[in-house]
């Protein structure tokens, strides 16, 4: 297998790793991390799977107390 190399930035590195390994993407968009959550936002509409065979659910929280909440509910079921 050969090795795909690319050059990202961090905000895409994070949200790929995320993307990856999460069922659930609770986001709060605000500058500088706002790329974070348009990456994975744009992977999930896509259709893109994780390393489960599912597309991670994306929420789009208006406060960072709510997107740590809905973490903390994803985190019960």
């Amino acid at each position: 297998m050969k090795r795909k190399i690319a050059t990202i930035d961090g905000n895409e590195a994070t949200a790929n790793i995320a993307h990856r390994t999460n069922e659930v993407i609770a986001i709060y968009p605000i500058t500088p991390s706002t790329p974070m959550g348009e990456w994975a936002d744009q992977w999930s509409a896509d259709g893109q799977k994780n390393i489960w065979g599912s597309t991670p659910e994306v929420i789009e929280m208006q406060a960072e107390g709510g997107a740590a909440g809905a973490v903390h509910g994803a985190l019960q079921t």
